[in-house]
């Protein structure tokens, strides 16, 4: 079980004319074996009110949970402590609570929201469930060991209620959810691709005009995958072969990215780099190719363009990724990165580049650094395990 992984994603639509959103996810870890837990809260109403209860929710029971407190605790700790609405008179917001356990179990806490989803080999699995009181609130609480392939999506009731009034009469309720995702889904589907698949829908019964905050959030149950990538030379030429050794002991997939960066792999490995001059994206320097490597590209401008796109896929709230499927460096990396990858180790040279030293060049070492530093801090954010290593 410990090369297992929980990916987790989220995608969240705005109830029509509201500039926050009443729904709140918040996650910590990512282990199959404990230390991982995912809390979707819906706050009573939308906009301000809402976004402040659904946020408060969300983080107390997340950070109870990963210290491990009980779930008892964490129900009266949310009841003693949300704010009371002065127009309903009420404290008020959904929540579910997606939590791993020690033993590879997962343990599914739910209270008035919408059921999980759970699919196991593609088709909706009939998980055990029992009925708790805590704190006054109906609580439905299961535990179950986890496969490798489970789908666990859990969502805010803007889901069910899409479409209702214009396209359905009753809203795209959960029985036709559930076969929905079941015709769609295929076992190679990410976490993120499950997420936009059921938003996307939501998106177009409700005409792109959401009538309620809608959030769609996937736990994905799969291997773990490494991939490392190297840009820069060492700045001590004597360091290049104990530095090519580390690089290429990782298991996984590798990449490479600057010209004297691939020349040195090259030599290590004993070949060449094979150049290409197609320029799929007029931005973008052509690829190259190395014999042992995964993939080879130009270095600063394309891991330039590789930080903005992990900056658009992490802050966005849609489910449009343009670079998926496209062949230029940037794209191949981004999709390597942000799609298969569940750990990720970055290894920095600190050589300066003589190109660089241009004064017409607006390229210096402390922007590269700064684009590794923010480029790990993305992939942390989207759950990655990150190890950045400079030499």
């Amino acid at each position: 079980m410990d090369r297992l992984f929980l990916e987790h994603a989220y995608i969240s639509l705005n109830k029509n004319g509201e500039q926050l959103c009443g729904d709140r996810v918040e996650v910590k870890g990512n282990s199959i074996n404990g230390g991982f837990t995912m809390v979707l809260a819906d706050g009573l109403g939308s906009g301000v009110k809402a976004n402040i209860l659904s946020t408060l929710t969300s983080k107390i029971i997340a950070t109870m949970f990963d210290s491990g407190m009980p779930v008892e605790e964490c129900v009266s700790t949310i009841a003693q402590t949300l704010p009371v609405c002065s127009v309903r008179g009420v404290a008020y917001s959904t929540f579910t609570i997606i939590n791993s356990c020690t033993n590879g179990d997962i343990r599914l806490i739910q209270f008035d929201n919408p059921d999980v989803i759970c699919l196991r080999e593609g088709k909706s699995y009939d998980y055990p469930k029992e009925e708790k009181i805590i704190a006054g609130k109906k609580i439905q609480e299961s535990q179950f060991p986890a496969k490798l392939g489970d789908v666990f999506i859990a969502m805010s009731d803007g889901v069910i209620h899409a479409g209702v009034g214009s396209l359905l009469n009753f809203g795209w309720e959960w029985p036709n959810v559930v076969a929905y995702v079941e015709r769609k889904y295929h076992h190679d589907m990410t976490a993120r691709a499950i997420a936009s698949l059921v938003s996307e829908a939501c998106r177009e019964l409700y005409l792109d005009h959401p009538g309620d905050d809608t959030t769609v959030a996937v736990v994905r149950v799969r291997r773990r995958q490494t991939i490392s990538l190297m840009i820069g030379p060492p700045v001590n030429k004597e360091d290049d072969q104990k530095v090519m050794e580390r690089f290429f002991s990782h298991e996984g997939k590798k990449i490479v990215c600057g010209g004297t960066t691939s020349s040195l792999v090259a030599r290590y490995l004993g070949t060449t780099v094979k150049t290409c001059l197609d320029y799929l994206d007029p931005e973008i320097p052509p690829i190259g190719f190395i014999n042992g490597v995964d993939l080879c590209t130009e270095g600063v401008i394309t891991m330039g363009r590789v930080v903005e796109l992990a900056k658009e896929y992490t802050a966005s709230l849609g489910t449009r990724s343009d670079w998926v499927g496209k062949q230029d460096g940037a794209s191949r990396i981004a999709q390597m990165l942000f799609e298969e990858a569940t750990d990720v180790n970055l290894f920095v040279g600190r050589a300066m580049n003589p190109a660089h030293q241009n004064p017409k060049m607006s390229i210096d070492f402390s922007i590269k650094l700064r684009m590794i530093e923010d480029l790990a801090k993305f992939l942390e954010k989207m759950g990655k395990r990150v190890e950045v290593s400079y030499y």
